[in-house]
This record gives C-alpha cells, structure tokens and sequence, in this order.
C-alpha cells in the first residue's frame, strides 16, 4: 500500500516584482478593454474597460478619504457590478477588502468590526444609521453607502476624481482580503488571505478548469465569501473570459441564461433546483461545458441525477477559507462520484492520524495541506495560527478524509460540529452561547440534520430552567432577532435533558441520529 500523500510543493511560476492580483488581471483588462465582461439580469452591460474605469476612480477616492495599504474596508451591501470594482479597487489600492454577509445582524456585526478596526465601512443606506453607530464605536473614519442598483455616496464621491490610478506594489505576503470563519469555541477568526494565496490559487483554478477567453461563467452567486469572490471572478478575470451576472441564484433564470454560457458554479442546492425543473434539460445543458460544484458536500445521488438528466458529469472539488481550493476533478479525465479529485497543482494533501503518522491509502485519518494557497495567518490571533499548523508546515484541516488508489480524495467527514447549509459553514457553538442566555434555557445543544433542499438544515435541542415555559417559537424569534437567517435553527426541540457519556459531555452523534428524519418528514 502507498502512503497516503500526494502532490507537489512547487507553485507556478509567478512573477517577481509585483504580486499584486490586480496587477495580474489587469493584463487581461488591457488586452479585453472593449470587450463585454459582464451583463446584468436586467440587461445592463459593461466592458472590461467600464470596470477598470469604476475601479480606478473608487481607488482614488478611498486613498482621498486616508486610507493607506494595509488598512481594512469593510463591506456589508448587496452584489452587484459597482461592489466587484469596489473589491477590485482595494486591490489595486493595497487596502485589505473584507466582505460580509448581508444576514449578519448588530451584534454581530459589532464583533467583525471591532476585530477588523477598518478605516472604511460600506454599507446599505437602509442600514447606514446602525452601522455608523458601531462603526464610530470602533474607530473607523468613514461611512459609505452602495446599494443593489449601485448608487450610494461611494459612487458619488469617486465620480469627482480621474480614472486613471496607478496599482499599489505589492509582495507575495501582503494581505488582500479578510475573511471571518468561527471556530468551536463560538470566536470568529480572521482569515488573512494574501496576494500570494489568492494569486497562485486562481492561477492554477484556470489552468486546471481550461478557462479561456471565450468562456462566459453564469454567476449566480453570493460575492462575501471564496467560492464567488475568489474564484468564480478570479478564473474569469485571468483569462479575458465574461460573466452573466445574476444579483442572486433563481433556478429558472439560471435556465433562461445557460443557453449563453459555458461554465456554472454553484453548491450543491444550485444542481438539486435545477433538477426539480422540467424545464432543465439535456438542450438546455448542452452548451455548458462546465458544471463545478463545491462549499459542501454533493450527494452521489444529485451526481448520478444529473448526469442521468444532462449526459454531463458535475465536477466536485474541495476548499475552505483558510486555503481556497485544495483539490479538483479533472476537467479531462474521470470525475469520481463521492470525490473531490487529486491536489491541484502546488498543494499537497496528506492523511495522518492523530500523532501525526501518514496513512496509507485508503485509510481514513486527518487531512492536512501545504502549499501557497493557503492563508498567512489569524487577523489579531498568532498563537491559534501556530496551534493548526504541523512542525513541517501542513495546516490541519479539520476534515476526515481519505486518499483512493489513484490519487482522489474523499471527504469523510467535516470539522467538528460543523453544519454547512445552503453551502454557507454555521458553527454550533456560536447558537449554543447565544440561545443560552435566552431567559428559560437551562442548555442547549445545536445541531445539523438532512435537508431536502439545503443539504443539512440548523436544528437546537433545549433544556427549560425548572419550571420554565419557553416554547419553540420564543427560541426561534429571538433567534431571528440576532443572528443571520441561515444561522436561525429551523426548528427547536424542548426536552428534558441532553445526552451525555460517561464524561459527561454531549453526545451530538446521538441527537444527529435521533432527529435525523426531522426536517424531511
């Protein structure tokens, strides 16, 4: 049996004097000026010069404001063109861009940003006076406004200056972006990803992926996390290709507009709708010569579905935060049902058990990876970085997996505890510490259970301080008051107690087990 470790050290080769990834695109910008890169649902085009333009004014106007390289611009608005060329003039401005769920609500929201300390908060107008609020409780200096159509006082202020900005130098370690991934103890972390990361992860994504300048990507989805931001965009900016643009994922627009592209991203819910569409057929499919899915898990039987309906194999790959994407199916080759394909190219994976000792093939341990794709550290939080990385530099995952004879990795099973809906990662402990200090709630216990649509749905188990009266819907509502919609558990069950082992720790396999038919009856 082999050991199970596979893939290479070495990265593509990247250019030495300047990492900058706008840098990088920006040949691809110069090369497409005139060309259409993208168009809206709502018909509204704009070229690859359009952009550059947008980009480059928002640039000079954040750098006006006092914000220098390094410094952080938070943003909370909705996707649309004009908060890409707000990401893209971060880039090219050196500033550290960290995006945010519009779900999250004030009190979460005063943690990302007093952790984060930006200089610059944008915003929607709707939320702009609760925002300001925390934003100068923190420090920042400015307040911006974006909307979905694209107004708002960040476009009026960079309508007064020049177009023409000239990118910040940067090197293979500086920060480009931040992005927060809560940990088991409830604490958000900040993910500091660099140029470097970001730069030889899309490189290799688009050379894996076989993407050219005549693709067009149907984007259908959300621009605060990797999977959209990172590299849907990133492949389509590095290889001149072009973008339907949809504000948001509708199964029956995606079906109205696939017949114009040929790539589409999405998780695994996206292929699941398109499957319950009569509409979805192998026609329609014909001219996508892509369909990637990733940010949770792909059931084997939506694989075999839509192979069965389309004729074409969905390609599953594997990624996180902390390291983009770790490993692919191959776009010529066989593409694994239950697998997320070997390491791409510059990324190692290896299985270990639990004192660090490889596995060989087939064996499931501990997945680990190395390579420049993966983050530079924790924003604020250095001796937790140091904790999840081994003595030879291999960040521990947190995942379960194994490596099959031929080289292709399956996930056997998530970080601990961790429920991934809608493709979207919730982390138990942060519902547990705030349903705990609802009035009435002796403890609880969150859980992920099967759901027909999400893949896995929120659910909290309870237990009532003697004599209480709280019901489902108390629990819920405050919920709902709080935290982000997708974090809210779709249902609440009281009991008596929770189980527990011999330590007497809470045994979530149990409740998993015993409510796993809850939220699909």
């Amino acid at each position: 049996m082999m050991p199970a470790r596979i893939g290479k050290s070495d990265a593509p080769a990247m250019r030495n004097d300047d990492h900058n990834l706008f840098a990088h695109f920006h040949r691809q910008i110069h090369a497409h000026a005139g060309k259409e890169l993208l168009q809206t649902g709502d018909g509204k085009s704009y070229t690859y010069s359009d952009i550059d333009r947008i980009s480059g004014r928002i640039a000079h106007y954040l750098c006006n404001l006092g914000a220098i390289p390094g410094d952080r611009v938070s943003v909370q608005v909705e996707k649309s063109p004009e908060c890409l060329c707000l990401y893209l003039a971060c880039l090219r401005a050196g500033l550290v861009f960290h995006p945010l769920n519009m779900g999250y609500k004030k009190g979460e929201l005063e943690y990302f940003l007093g952790n984060a300390e930006p200089t610059i908060v944008v915003c929607d107008a709707a939320n702009a006076m609760m925002i300001t609020g925390i934003a100068d409780s923190v420090g920042a200096k400015h307040v911006l406004t974006l909307d979905a159509g694209g107004k708002g006082t960040i476009m009026d202020g960079a309508a007064q200056f020049s177009a023409d900005f000239d990118t910040i130098t940067r090197r293979s370690e500086d920060i480009a972006a931040l992005l927060y991934s809560s940990g088991t103890t409830g604490v958000p972390k900040g993910i500091m990803l660099s140029h470097g990361n970001l730069l030889s992860n899309t490189a290799a994504l688009a050379d894996a992926w076989g993407f050219t300048e005549d693709d067009r990507l149907l984007h259908a989805l959300p621009i605060f996390h990797v999977h959209g931001l990172f590299v849907a965009i990133g492949c389509v900016l590095l290889s001149g290709a072009s973008m339907r643009w949809l504000a948001a994922y509708n199964a029956s627009e995606v079906i109205r507009y696939l017949p114009e592209c040929s790539v589409l991203m999405g998780v695994p819910t996206y292929y699941t709708r398109l499957l319950a569409e009569e509409s979805f057929t192998r026609e329609i499919a014909s001219s996508i010569r892509l369909f990637v899915s990733g940010s949770a898990p792909l059931l084997e039987e939506t694989f075999s579905a839509f192979e069965e309906r389309t004729g074409q194999r969905i390609l599953e790959r594997y990624g996180m935060t902390e390291t983009n994407m770790n490993t692919s199916n191959p776009l010529n080759g066989v593409r694994k049902a239950g697998t997320v394909g070997p390491p791409l190219p510059g990324v190692e994976v290896r299985i270990t058990d639990d004192a660090g000792n490889i596995l060989q093939t087939g064996e499931i341990g501990n997945l680990q990876v190395r390579g420049p794709n993966v983050f530079i550290g924790y924003w604020k939080m250095p001796g937790k970085y140091a904790e999840d990385f081994t003595a030879d530099g291999f960040f521990n995952t947190g995942d379960k997996g194994s490596i099959d004879q031929d080289g292709y990795i399956s996930i056997i099973g998530r970080a601990k505890d961790m429920v991934i809906t809608g493709g979207l990662n919730v982390y138990p402990k942060e519902i547990e510490l705030f349903i705990d200090d609802i009035a009435g709630v002796k403890e609880s216990a969150v859980v992920g259970v099967p759901h027909p649509d999400f893949g896995e749905g929120v659910i909290a188990v309870v237990v009532r301080e003697s004599g209480g009266k709280l019901s489902e819907s108390d629990v819920i509502s405050a919920c709902k008051d709080n935290l982000a919609n997708f974090k809210v558990p779709k249902r609440v069950l009281i009991v008596d107690e929770l189980p527990r082992n011999s330590m007497a720790k809470v045994q979530k396999n149990l409740l998993r087990e015993s409510y796993s038919e809850l939220l699909t009856k």
